[in-house]
């Protein structure tokens, strides 16, 4: 895949300095921070920001989630290789892109048919191929291609949709932003379990732009 050296210093610092030094260990998830280049996903103006610890905006009210909450979120799903993996927000498209250095396959839905098309566009130019990129509801999953592996939702919701429960193969992952405040949340992972006796555990307070759809805002 596409990497810019005039950036690989920095990149590297990033996962040295924000996300390893703050706990996140899985070699994968690692490398592929290590190797997605952040600032192809920002508006132009902001690529000497790319790499900072931080979210940055990215237009119709949407941001590029700070760089260690990606990783961590990411290797919540306790991905090994090869899944078939839902994302819950396009964005830019960058988180997307970091899954894929690990996974299979993966779709990801984005509500703003806008924000699809840059995403698309962007991960088209830096060749991965192992990603589709729909619009649609993404409370709703995306039913056409489940059963899923894990599932990653990068917006906060009031409840797990149950749409997206029902599309997680028995064993799967799916780790979520949820909480009563639209814009301050609980990290939750839930593990499906069989006949629908699910696994739920509390990870971490984050705070993410609200989830919008039938099943969420």
């Amino acid at each position: 895949m596409a990497d810019a050296d005039p950036y690989q210093a920095q990149r590297q610092a990033m996962v040295d300095r924000q996300i390893a030094a703050m706990g996140v260990g899985d070699p994968a998830v690692l490398a592929a921070m290590r190797k997605v280049p952040r600032h192809a996903f920002v508006p132009d103006w902001l690529r000497d920001a790319a790499y900072n610890d931080g979210p940055l905006p990215i237009g119709d009210g949407q941001t590029i989630s700070q760089p260690y909450i990606v990783a961590y979120m990411i290797e919540a799903l306790r991905l090994r290789g090869g899944e078939h993996v839902l994302e819950i927000g396009t964005g830019s498209g960058y988180a997307a892109a970091v899954v894929a250095e690990i996974a299979g396959d993966v779709v990801t839905v984005e509500r703003l048919a806008e924000l699809a098309d840059r995403a698309r566009a962007t991960l088209d130019r830096l060749g991965y191929r192992n990603i589709e990129v729909v619009v649609g509801d993404g409370t709703l999953g995306w039913p056409a291609a489940a059963p899923y592996d894990a599932i990653v939702v990068t917006a906060g919701g009031p409840s797990i949709p149950q749409a997206l429960r029902q599309q997680l193969r028995e064993g799967g992952c799916l780790v979520m932003p949820v909480g009563p405040d639209s814009y301050g949340q609980s990290l939750i992972r839930v593990t499906r379990g069989a006949g629908g006796e699910d696994q739920e555990e509390y990870l971490a307070p984050v705070s993410f732009v609200p989830l919008i759809g039938a099943q969420g805002w």
